[in-house]
Order: structure tokens, then sequence, then C-alpha cells
């Protein structure tokens, strides 16, 4: 794949020497400020056929740099310096580029019976002090604890013969977050995960700045990943993020939100007056090739993402991912109306390495759910499209669901609650 970056135009010159030069730079800063914005709007505005990483979206054909050895002569040296430097400093500032697809764009565009993202599920060697973690710092409600063995709905399930686990569950105000303890893994050893992956490397906190998850997850005793002692603030928007691992080596993600960012989501205001400090956001999938695992999810989700960024050197980006440089590219589908979102990642500094296997569905680490109204039929549309299922859609008791993976190797559930009014259900999950 193609480095693809939104850096590849010639940065109008901070030192100018000669006519020339200066005749260059001010050509440079207007290619830069008035046409080179034109064909990426006019791209995203009219093409029907989207591939929001194409090579096409950066061919030379929009951007090849302009012949301007003809232009040898200009006495407007100093006004221009004057430009070109405000402009390099600007630029060397933003350091990022952002695209709105559409923003408009959700799950609920999707002319499947996709509902939402239902759960986080998360392979945990020792179930009872990763559970105890989560929850004193979350405060979500224990619903669900329970064992299974000798199950053949299980062994289906989980492609595994004799398989035996278990398995508690959290409630988040907007979806579940599960824990399984399966024996087979007593004597595996725990690896930390990167935070250029590949796979999916983490899920995210989101809770108000002024009862920061930030310092309740340090005080619980999560290693924070994140340059400093504090948040990062990105860009004074009122957020700020930080990464950390449980005591199992699974990264998270904490974003503080101020009270205007806080305010912007009804719900948020809502879970707060109704005692919760936390909930939960994201699905990030860390990948060697975004351009193919973002067309992935189109094709099967069957909606667009709503935006694609480029970050190159961006310093306080770094400072969150504990890197002395970062370089790398994101796409974001939004899983609601509101703030679930699955992003996607590819680092090319340091490097996403490209996967060596699929994940196996009991592997330690996460995996992830999105609740489907008919799952037989999901499952017949997903297998049309080249979706490896691990089995048939199972009966669980309370759900249908089936294990299948992503074209990276990673796993991801089907879920369809047997009774449409299941407190667990998405749309009740996110009331």
């Amino acid at each position: 794949m193609e480095d693809l970056r939104f850096s590849f135009v010639a940065w109008p010159k901070v030192g100018c020497h000669t006519n020339a030069e200066v005749a260059v730079s001010i050509i440079q800063t207007l290619w830069f400020l008035v046409i080179f914005p034109m064909p990426v709007i006019l791209f995203f505005r009219c093409s029907s056929n989207f591939s929001p990483f194409s090579p096409a979206l950066l061919s030379h054909a929009f951007y090849a740099r302009m012949d301007m050895t003809s232009l040898t002569e200009s006495p407007m040296k100093i006004m221009i310096y004057t430009v070109s430097a405000l402009t390099s400093a600007l630029l060397a500032l933003t350091a990022r580029a952002e695209i709105e697809i559409d923003p408009d764009a959700t799950i609920h565009d999707s002319p499947t019976t996709l509902i939402g993202v239902n759960h986080i599920g998360l392979s945990v060697k020792n179930l009872e002090s990763t559970l105890a973690f989560y929850q004193s710092v979350s405060g979500f409600k224990l619903v669900s604890r329970q064992s299974f063995r000798n199950s053949a709905a299980a062994d289906q399930l989980f492609g595994v013969d004799n398989v035996a686990y278990e398995i508690a569950v959290l409630e988040a105000p907007n979806m579940l977050f599960e824990f399984i303890q399966f024996e087979h893994n007593a004597y595996t050893q725990m690896r930390k995960m990167p935070v250029n992956g590949p796979g999916m490397t983490h899920t995210c906190f989101q809770s108000a700045s002024n009862d920061s998850g930030y310092e309740k997850f340090s005080d619980a005793g999560a290693a924070i990943l994140s340059y400093g002692n504090q948040p990062i603030d990105l860009g004074g928007y009122g957020v700020t993020y930080a990464y950390g691992y449980d005591p199992e080596g699974n990264m998270f993600e904490m974003e503080q939100l101020d009270s205007g960012p806080l305010a912007q989501i009804e719900t948020n205001l809502r879970w707060i007056d109704e005692g919760h400090s936390m909930w939960m956001t994201q699905v990030a999938l860390v990948t060697h090739d975004i351009e193919r695992l973002t067309n992935w999810y189109s094709d099967v989700m069957a909606f667009r993402p709503y935006r694609v960024g480029d970050y190159e050197g961006h310093p306080r980006m770094a400072e969150v991912a504990g890197e002395p440089y970062l370089s790398l590219l994101a796409s974001w589908f939004r899983m609601d109306s509101h703030a679930k979102t699955i992003e996607l990642w590819q680092y090319r500094d340091p490097i996403t390495p490209e996967p060596t296997g699929k994940k196996g569905v009991t592997d330690f680490g996460y995996t992830f759910s999105i609740e489907v109204g008919d799952i037989s039929a999901e499952y017949d549309r997903m297998t049309s499209l080249g979706v490896e299922f691990v089995s048939e859609p199972i009966d669980m008791g309370e759900y249908h669901q089936v294990y299948a993976h992503d074209i990276d190797g990673n796993v991801f559930a089907l879920r369809q609650w047997n009774s449409p009014s299941s407190q667990f259900s998405v749309p009740n999950l996110e009331q």
C-alpha cells in the first residue's frame, strides 16, 4: 500500500534568498490554501464509488508539484517571506488533516438489520482480579456471573471441544462488558498489547473531567502508557486523552470531557444524573492496511465511515500513545447516534506489523459483538460476502450468537436477543 499522507505538498519555505525562491514560495502558498483543497472536496462530494484511501485520491494528477523553474524574477521578497513563514508555522502546528466523509453517517443508514455494538468481550487469565479492577473503577453493575462446561452449544459457539469457562457481565450505561476466563488458558502466557497493534488494541471509557476516569484508573493501579502524569489535551476543545493497561496488559483509553463537550450529548448528562460516572464508547482496531479494512467494514456493515484522518508528527497525539513520534491514518464508523464508534488505525511510525494469523476466539484480549435484528439473515448475507464464521448461529439461552473473523483476523460476533424487549438489547441499553 502506498504511503498515504496529506503532507505530500511542498510546504512554503521559511527562508527565501532569491527572487525565484520568493516566487515559488507565494505560488506554493496559494497552491496549498486555494488549489489544494478543491480536488479533495470535489472527490468526496461527487464520488459515488467510495474508497477513502484510494490512490486516486492522492494521485499526482491532483497533487503533482508545479514546475516553477521558469519563474526567475520577483521583487516581493519581504512580503512573501512573511506569508511563507506564517503559513509554514501554521502547518507545523496542526500536523494533521481530517476529512468529514459524511458527518451524519451512522449504522442507522445501513439497509441491513444491524443495530449497534452490544458488548465488548475480554478473555482474561484471572477473572476475579480483572473483574474487581474494572468494577472498582467504573462502578458498572454486575448483572451475571456463571460457569459452563459439558455444553454442546458452547463447544459449537467457540469452536473448542469440551470448553469450560466462567463468564461475568458488567452493565455500562450504554453497552455490556463481558469477561471470560477459559480453563484451557490457565497456563497460557499473557502479553501486553502494543499501541501500534495489530488487532483490537483497546476500548474506551469516557467520564466527566470533574470526576476523572483517568484519576480513578491511576489510583486503582493501572499502568499509564501516555507520557506525563495527567491526560493529554490534544487541541483545546475540552477533551483529554490517555492510554493505560489493566493488570493483565490489556490496553484501554480514558477520555475526560469538560462541561461543553459533555453537554453536547444529552445521554451523558442523564447518565450522570442517574448516578453513573463512566460509560464506554469504542471498538479500536489497528491494521497494517487501513484501506482494505475500512472497505471491508463498509461492505459488511453496508454504510460508510463518517470521517478519515491523516496525522503526521502531531506532538500531543504522540504523547497520548507514549511514543516519541507518531504518523498514522484513521477512519471512524459511528455505531449509534451519539458517541459509539468503531475506529480503525494504521500506524506508519511506529509501523503496524501485518498479523501472523487469525486471533483465536478464546485467545486473551478483546472481542466485540454487533447486535442484529435477524441473525439468520445476517449470517447468510455476510457469508455471501465472504465472511468466515466459526459456526452457525447458536442458541445460548437468552440470545443467539455466532463468532466470525474480519479480513485482518480480528474476532467479532453477531448477537440477537431472543426477546426484543430484553433490557440488554441495544435500543434499551441506549435509552
